[in-house]
């Protein structure tokens, strides 16, 4: 961790949005042969992966990526150097599932600590119904393990503010060029208006729903390959409602049959008193 430079800005918290995990294919014949010098008991090739949401470039906070695999795997930590435009991941086969232990480290500017993430690789098929496992198993046999994550930093030093907020915007549209003309080009009103105009530079907008470098928006609609959007988001949001109001129906009858045995247990008291 470098010393800490500057002065934290107070009041402030700033997050950065990626994603992390794994995907992982069987070795087929067809689609996807096993190379050669594979173990024989291989039965599958796998990635694991750091990067930005809808693959924006994160290596201006993000510097190198650790990743602890099973201790069974040859050089089994292994640390992948930030790629300007290119995720943190790396590829690897076997046979077994485990925990990976995912160790990010950020600019120096930040000064702050590494910290860990941990993520299952998933080999197989997976969900919470047979519906979902039999989708996964109709995609190629391709398993999708991702989770969007943000990555908050608060009150971050100042050298570490400018860097996560300076080119959050496309970079303005340079000024065109000057005449080559002599001292004609600059004279009169009207010249000098001219030159005024041409060296203003044009504002560059950010499009509806677009992601670009340094930025923490999230992107619209989901598009192949990237799942994670704000229609994601409100799908997810409808889950959680419709559970709520089944949980709230399951608590209500809970509650109607907690009060039916009161009375009951009430009941048979004043039996048992009387008799």
């Amino acid at each position: 961790m470098a010393p800490a430079a500057g002065k934290r800005v107070k009041g402030v918290q700033i997050f950065r949005p990626f994603v992390y995990g794994t995907t992982a294919r069987p070795f087929d014949e067809k689609t996807n042969p096993k190379p050669p010098g594979i173990p024989d008991d291989h039965t599958h090739s796998w990635t694991v992966f750091v990067k930005g949401i809808d693959d924006v470039d994160i290596t201006y906070w993000l510097r190198r990526v650790q990743f602890k695999l099973h201790e069974s795997i040859p050089n089994h930590i292994r640390m992948i150097e930030g790629e300007k435009g290119k995720p943190f991941e790396l590829h690897e086969t076997g046979w077994g599932e485990f925990e990976i232990a995912i160790k990010l480290y950020y600019a120096p500017e930040s000064a702050e600590k590494p910290q860990t993430l941990y993520h299952h690789l998933r080999l197989h098929p997976y969900g919470r119904t047979e519906e979902e496992k039999e989708a996964m198993r109709l995609n190629g046999g391709q398993v999708i393990s991702w989770a969007y994550e943000e990555q908050l930093f608060n009150e971050p030093y100042e050298p570490f503010y400018e860097l996560l907020t300076s080119g959050a915007m496309p970079p303005a549209a340079p000024p065109p060029p000057k005449s080559s003309g002599s001292k004609s080009s600059s004279s009169g009103g009207g010249s000098k208006g001219k030159e005024k105009d041409a060296g203003k530079q044009v504002v560059a907008s950010r499009t509806e729903g677009g992601v670009l470098e340094r930025s923490a928006m999230i992107p619209l609609t989901n598009r192949p390959g990237q799942p994670f959007s704000r229609e994601t988001e409100q799908v997810e949001i409808k889950k959680l409602k419709e559970a709520l109001v089944k949980v709230e129906a399951l608590m209500a009858k809970t509650k109607e049959e907690v009060q039916a045995k009161e009375k009951r247990l009430k009941e048979l008291k004043m039996e048992a008193a009387k008799g």
